[in-house]
């Protein structure tokens, strides 16, 4: 199984992928969705058929083709499809509005756009018609269709940019990163072989497929040819039917998704909220060592956690014969393409699953150092087996009378709090000390809101540094996330308590 998952990650193209996994097993499925099943076989006969139908319509090999789509088998069609015409796509999430999409649109210069029509109560296509958008088209519960004999030979090269996708623009307009195939097939298949897992399981896409993490995914069911449910809209408790009918043994998406299902089977202690479940997995945020803890021991299934980013979609995972300590502390080892380096605490990057930039040339040049290194912006170690510690990112390093604090450091120490549900810390503006730490706790479900002498005494407790202390504390229902991974957006608890 291992071997043939490692020969199938040679494909030059995601085209050549799919055809290989669909000979080698065409009858299994890939794709559950409701009642809904799609095979490996149909999955490339679709494709082609979709591919065919997109080049009546004009779509030609290089043409930019933009789609803002929920997560659906038919999404998943058309991404293929696309590739099978060796078009350039650009994945834009379903949750961005009007600035974002055209924004998007212009910059990729787009000359189609895929929508889903009206879509949980908006209006997507009005949108479209709004933002100047080109070629707009429906591709929610139909593809376009045509005779496969019309298409053109499948793309030969793997390392051409077919890709753009969009950072979160959580500070500033979003940037477009560009991939190839190969960028993204070694992104999956870094996720794929760190996880150990094999055809008899049942894998879950509860996040956007517009997100890098859709690639990431798809790439490791065409390696070791499992199926995956997809989950269009992703909400505890309701989407718990449908792991259980399915008997999903991988899950995961995030740590606020590791935490959603930590709290539901808190509802039901002694008994395991998903039957099968064996791996919860994922990336995409700071995993606190506590939550890892909390998770392990309560919903007995084993955690694995990554590091990734748009520019490079997977850099690092855990896996599950690494070892409690390594699971605990570290997101685990890169594959053997992946090189870092640590530059004064900075990770930097460099191999196949390497964005080839941005959009914007200044931004391409601005982001990788003299030998070819990305910038990550992240800060981090690597110990002595190889697996890569974050200590926290550059911009969230609080300069407090001239003494750096790693806001990580701690978050990681307040998710041990019984109170505390999830806290972001961050610096703000004090005249005397440079910044001042804040701790913005969301509080934990029944818990009373603590207070700042209760958290410091607390922190004091875990044998914190004084200076690290926060010196103001805020209690919220919820902290603000994007809407791919729910990720906190610090940036608007800066802007909020400046």
């Amino acid at each position: 199984m291992e071997e043939t998952a490692h020969a199938l990650g040679s494909a030059r193209t995601l085209w050549e992928l799919v055809t290989r996994r669909a000979a080698l097993t065409p009858h299994r499925p890939v794709l559950l969705q409701d009642e809904r099943v799609l095979t490996f076989g149909e999955l490339r006969d679709r494709a082609e058929r979709t591919a065919a139908g997109l080049c009546a319509k004009g779509v030609r090999p290089g043409t930019v083709v933009a789609w803002q789509l929920p997560t659906r088998i038919e999404t998943v069609l058309l991404t293929v499809a696309l590739a099978r015409l060796g078009a350039v796509q650009s994945p834009v999430i379903p949750f961005y509005r009007d600035r974002e999409v055209g924004f998007a649109l212009r910059e990729s210069r787009a000359a189609y756009f895929a929508v889903p029509g009206e879509w949980r109560g908006f209006d997507f296509t009005a949108m479209a018609r709004r933002t100047g958008a080109r070629g707009v088209f429906e591709a929610y519960a139909s593809l376009p269709d045509g005779d496969p004999s019309v298409l053109p030979a499948p793309p030969a090269s793997g390392t051409d940019v077919r890709w753009i996708y969009w950072t979160s623009g959580t500070t500033s307009d979003p940037k477009g990163v560009l991939h190839t195939d190969r960028s993204l097939i070694a992104g999956g298949s870094c996720l794929a072989h760190a996880l150990r897992l094999s055809e008899d399981d049942i894998g879950s896409i509860a996040f956007p497929f517009a997100h890098i993490g859709g690639p990431d995914y798809l790439v490791m069911l065409l390696l070791y040819g499992f199926p995956a449910v997809l989950f269009e809209k992703f909400a505890l408790p309701d989407a718990l039917d449908e792991y259980r009918r399915h008997g999903v043994t991988v899950a995961g998406g995030s740590t606020a998704f590791y935490a959603m299902f930590l709290a539901e089977q808190r509802k039901r202690p002694g008994r395991k909220l998903i039957p099968t479940l064996r791996l919860l997995a994922g990336g995409g945020a700071p995993k606190p060592p506590e939550l890892h803890r909390a998770v392990v021991r309560e919903m007995g299934c084993v955690l694995t956690h990554g590091y990734g980013m748009t520019e490079v979609p997977m850099i690092t995972m855990g896996s599950p014969d690494d070892s409690e300590d390594d699971l605990v502390r570290t997101e685990g080892r890169p594959p053997a393409g992946m090189e870092i380096r640590i530059v004064d605490g900075e990770v930097r990057l460099r191999g196949e699953a390497v964005c080839q930039g941005y959009l914007d040339p200044a931004a391409t040049a601005a982001a990788f150092d003299a030998d070819g290194f990305l910038l990550t912006g992240d800060l981090g170690l690597l110990t002595d087996s190889g697996h890569l510690v974050l200590t926290g990112r550059a911009k969230d390093v609080i300069i407090r009378k001239g003494e750096n604090i790693s806001a990580k450091e701690i978050e990681d120490l307040l998710h041990g709090h019984p109170a505390v549900g999830d806290v972001a810390v961050v610096g703000l503006p004090d005249e005397e000390r440079g910044e001042r730490v804040c701790a913005v706790v969301e509080r934990a479900p029944g818990a009373a809101d603590p207070v700042l002498e209760d958290i410091t005494a607390f922190l004091r407790g875990t044998g914190l540094a004084l200076h690290k202390l926060p010196e103001r504390l805020e209690v919220v229902d919820a902290l603000p996330r994007n809407e791919a991974l729910r990720k906190v957006l610090k940036y608007k608890l800066r802007e909020r308590y400046a």
